[in-house]
């Protein structure tokens, strides 16, 4: 489940930088990051646990250092060297998700051949961490917060902006020089440093969703220095935020509307009709539950905004299917709890109301940096307006906590955006897999054609399914071929179409 809850953080945001950076050049070992010699002490069955130095910022390697905090997963058998692995985000931790996923960080044969290497990216989690809100009752406010001006007005975005800069200011005095330098191509040079360190000459990576990104700017930044990699549930680096965001709601609203289809054939479904009559039905609870007047039994008010993230946690999987129905079902019996749990979860709250991670502060932060949004000459409301358009279930309430906080934070965030790629290549790199699933919510099966096709050595590997990602959750056809590519260096010669 934690694992599980780990990749959900990788549905939020998928980013398309544009602007232009210097050359890069082969790296050199300025101030010792590359030579310098990881202490691994036991952690765990199998696991080891290390803490390598990273400069906070590259380009001046020598003004000062931050902490990435790495586990590793032993291989079974005999290692043919390291497996980097990141789960999503940004925000997401690749030390949990190594950690307690263990021997299930990967399949059977690719844990027998690799020492999997999960890792705390800059800012996140276990790594030095970027700070923002110092009391969880502010990040509580954030996330769940309600406003005097209704949704869709400007005096709420007027009230969210206010929030938002006092978000901004805290990320600002707490966390420092970090707050700058937590874009992808930093972390891209992380990796590569990583590489190094761990002893291997080219670095073997596996991506899941944003950590796809990763994996792109990583190639196109070390091209010879890739290895076997598989980006599963592929981000297009091409597409603009605001683009990629409606993009994105308009995958959440064809996951629902096919879970609408699978529940009208059950016994135990909370909707009536056909799935036209269902979706106007969860529009119409949607539209009523800000006057509802629902309360949690912490106190918590809930409105449309944390309702539209319920209903997204459950449809990254599959398997949650039967818990979306059964929050619906407990939401019209006057009960919101199922609903904050699932808000809860997604959000990586505790029941306490402290919060396991920094996630939602890395998601906002990286996004600032990585992103447009500061250079979208639209106004939050009529972006609001084309998103509804695109996905009139779901995408107009999923922006309240999300597009919407990150059209306002990105507008006065106190940072530049970084230097990133304009293209993606990765002109020499070896061989590496995209994998798509064809009703994925978070990235859609187009986005993972599209970098397959950017990538000059790009293999498209598709999956006829739904939920966000699939490698190494039971889909033979899937896992044979990948396992064969990180084990056997085997490329397949046309796409599978599992």
């Amino acid at each position: 489940m934690l694992a599980a809850a780990t990749l959900v953080l990788s549905g939020c945001s998928f980013l398309a930088p544009i602007v232009t950076p210097p050359a890069a050049s082969e790296p050199t070992d300025v101030n010792g990051y590359y030579s310098q010699s990881l202490r691994w002490d036991s952690c765990g069955t199998d696991l080891e646990c290390a803490t390598a130095k990273a400069p906070i910022d590259w380009d001046s390697p020598a003004d000062g250092s931050i902490d990435l905090a790495l586990v590793k997963h032993l291989a079974t058998g005999v290692a043919q060297g390291s497996l980097l692995v990141n789960p999503g985000g940004p925000g997401g931790s690749g030390w949990d998700y190594v950690f307690y996923s263990g021997e299930y960080s990967a399949t059977p044969a690719v844990v027998e051949n690799f020492d999997v290497v999960g890792w705390d990216p800059r800012g996140v989690g276990q790594s030095t961490q970027v700070v923002c809100f110092t009391d969880p009752k502010q990040t509580d406010e954030t996330l769940y917060g309600t406003y005097d001006s209704p949704y869709d007005t400007q005096g709420w975005i007027d009230e969210l902006a206010t929030v938002e800069q006092s978000f901004a200011a805290a990320c600002e005095k707490n966390t420092g020089a970090l707050l700058g330098n937590v874009d992808t191509a930093s972390n891209a040079k992380d990796m590569d440093m990583l590489r190094a360190v761990l002893g291997d000459d080219k670095l073997n990576y596996l991506g899941y969703s944003y950590g796809t990104y990763f994996g792109t700017v990583y190639a196109e930044l070390f091209p010879d220095k890739v290895g076997r990699f598989v980006l599963d549930g592929a981000v297009d680096p091409l597409i603009s935020d605001f683009e990629s965001l409606k993009f994105q709601m308009a995958g959440f609203d064809s996951a629902f509307r096919a879970y609408l289809a699978d529940c009208l054939s059950g016994p135990d479904c909370f909707f009536q009709g056909t799935v036209d009559d269902a979706a106007a039905q969860a529009r119409s609870a949607l539209d009523n539950v800000d006057a509802a007047g629902f309360t949690n039994a912490d106190g918590r008010m809930l409105d449309s905004a944390t309702l539209a993230t319920g209903i997204l946690f459950n449809l990254y999987s599959e398997s949650s299917w039967p818990s979306l129905t059964a929050m619906f079902t407990s939401l019209a019996a006057g009960d919101p709890g199922p609903t904050f749990q699932s808000a809860d979860y997604y959000n990586s709250r505790n029941e306490d109301g402290t919060y396991q991670s920094n996630s939602f502060e890395v998601y906002v932060a990286a996004t600032c940096v990585d992103g447009d949004f500061v250079n979208d000459p639209a106004s939050t409301l009529d972006r609001i307006a084309e998103i509804d358009a695109a996905a009139p279930i779901l995408g107009k309430y999923a922006t309240y906590d999300d597009f919407a906080v990150l059209d306002t934070a990105c507008t006065n965030w106190p940072v530049p955006r970084a230097a990133l790629p304009t293209s993606f290549s990765a002109d020499g790199a070896a061989p590496i897999l995209v994998i798509g699933t064809t009703n994925d919510p978070a990235t859609p099966y187009a986005s993972a054609v599209s970098l397959a096709q950017q990538l000059s050595s790009g293999v498209l590997i598709s999956y006829q399914g739904e939920g966000h990602t699939v490698y190494n959750q039971g889909v033979a056809c899937i896992d044979t071929v990948v396992d064969d590519y990180f084990v056997n260096g085997t490329v397949p010669a046309a796409d599978p179409m599992c």
